[in-house]
């Protein structure tokens, strides 16, 4: 069960999650090529390791256990995945 950065995150893309990720599995990174574009950040389901480091420091609260992920947001499980091409 991976996190999912859903829809609260659009227009915000704060990095405090990057930061507090153990496994650096949230991206892209502000010096990463398309930081710029990319609307959200977005967690690797692969990666993600499950830990929840990410979810305390999130300012608007768009984090979520992939089980808890409200039903409105339910197609963020989806764009995460396609974001790493997965």
């Amino acid at each position: 069960m991976a996190y999912v950065i859903a829809e609260p995150c659009i227009g915000t893309k704060d990095v405090a999650c990057v930061d507090a990720c153990p496994v650096d599995c949230i991206h892209p990174k502000k010096d990463e090529a398309g930081f710029g574009e990319i609307e959200q950040l977005y967690i690797d389901p692969v990666e993600c390791i499950d830990c929840g480091a990410c979810v305390p420091v999130c300012p608007v609260s768009a984090i979520f256990a992939a089980d808890d992920l409200p039903e409105k947001w339910a197609s963020f499980t989806d764009k995460n995945s396609a974001h790493f091409g997965r």
